[in-house]
């Protein structure tokens, strides 16, 4: 098997899962995140885009239900035994081998809980769940159960983080090496990510973003390469990538002269940055964090040109997105705890100007602080 984490690890998270079952009253749980099936068990795939979930029972079986492309990559990235498979066919209706498992592991009758809050269980999938449960069991929305218990990283877990931040800040110094007059945006993305594959790292769950131009006030990436102008800015938002974990950072570059606005905006967005890591902190929430950064650019008659969220957690996650749950915003009443890896992003955007400024970076919340484990150098990068 190829495991990333040691039996103990394993051990302990199953222990807190089965706990956090009891507190709900379930008598099973089922999970359709992928993120929830590599914490519990180290299952790695992206075989999640087809119909697959993982029986958990209140007693600590698990049971597998995937496709057979995955029969051979759940035995070897996992600590499972119990692994079926459900036969493509026109008529196929994975939901009802899952109420057949449930049959067979004596869950009829039980109360159930679902991750219907999924990108691996889709609309139509769903429904033909709730159709093969009814009258079998109850299913209760436990979307936020693994969730909660993934935010807060183990030691084990915090060692593969500052690893993805380590790796972070080397695609943040290739893409500053890359950055000049007349390059290609290609060459840049390129240089990041060859910098992450070349030191062990892995694939990140979303595309790195870049822009330029009249781009650099996108924050989703999108196709398409354009050479940097004599007078430029240039927005990157990447992560470095270990074990599936993530360590992001934020930045726009200046290319040639920076505008007065490129200078005034940074110093906004620095200020406002190290205000909201001063707030992360255990005994804060993660509305305490917005309210900073909201604060921040108010102060500097900003507002207009800000998002309504300033960052989330990270952690181990797939496709299609790094973002973790939960997230900075405006009145999120969830408390901060030791051991939380979270990503704030001060993001301007002047749609009137065309003017970009972004800066970003990770932290490890500590038992009395963050500590920032990307880019600790916040300078404006002239290139």
């Amino acid at each position: 098997m190829a495991l990333h984490f040691t039996e103990t690890e394993f051990a302990c998270r199953r222990a807190a899962l089965l706990a956090a079952m009891a507190a709900e009253r379930l008598d099973a749980l089922l999970l359709f995140q992928q993120e929830s099936m590599y914490w519990l068990t180290g299952y790695d795939t992206f075989g999640f885009c087809f119909y697959q979930c993982l029986l958990v029972r209140a007693d600590g079986r698990m049971a597998l239900l995937t496709r057979s492309a995955d029969l051979r990559q759940a035995g070897h990235t996992s600590n499972l035994s119990d692994i079926r498979v459900w036969k493509d066919r026109p008529d196929a209706n994975p939901s009802l081998d899952l109420k057949a498992i449930a049959a067979e592991l004596g869950l009829s009758g039980k109360r159930i809980g679902a991750e219907f809050e999924s990108y691996g269980l889709v609309h139509s999938n769903g429904r033909r769940l709730e159709a093969a449960f009814s009258g079998f069991a109850s299913l209760e929305d436990a979307s936020q159960l693994v969730n909660r218990l993934r935010a807060v990283k183990s030691a084990e877990e915090l060692a593969y983080v500052r690893e993805a931040g380590r790796l972070c800040d080397l695609a943040d110094a290739a893409a500053i090496e890359a950055t000049r007059a007349g390059a290609d945006e290609g060459d840049i993305l390129a240089a990041q990510q060859g910098a992450i594959f070349a030191a062990g790292g892995d694939y990140p769950a979303n595309e790195f973003i870049i822009g330029s131009g009249r781009d650099a006030l996108l924050c989703r990436y999108k196709s398409g390469r354009r050479k940097l102008a004599a007078n430029d800015q240039i927005t990157l938002e990447f992560a470095g990538v270990f074990r599936h974990y993530h360590a992001a950072a934020m930045r726009t570059h200046v290319i040639g002269r920076p505008r007065p606005l490129h200078l005034s905006y940074h110093a906004a967005a620095r200020e406002a940055l190290l205000a909201c890591e001063a707030e992360m902190r255990p005994g804060r929430t993660a509305g305490d964090v917005f309210a900073a950064h909201a604060r921040i650019f108010a102060d500097h008659g900003l507002s207009a040109h800000r998002l309504n969220a300033c960052g989330y957690s990270l952690g181990a996650k797939f496709t299609p997105s790094w973002m973790d749950w939960p997230m900075f915003f405006e009145a999120n009443d969830y408390v901060l705890e030791p051991g939380m890896v979270m990503f704030a992003h001060m993001i301007l955007m002047d749609s009137e100007t065309e003017t970009a400024m972004c800066l970003g970076r990770t932290s490890i919340i500590t038992e009395t602080m963050a500590e920032p484990i990307t880019i600790p150098d916040l300078d404006l990068v002239i290139r």
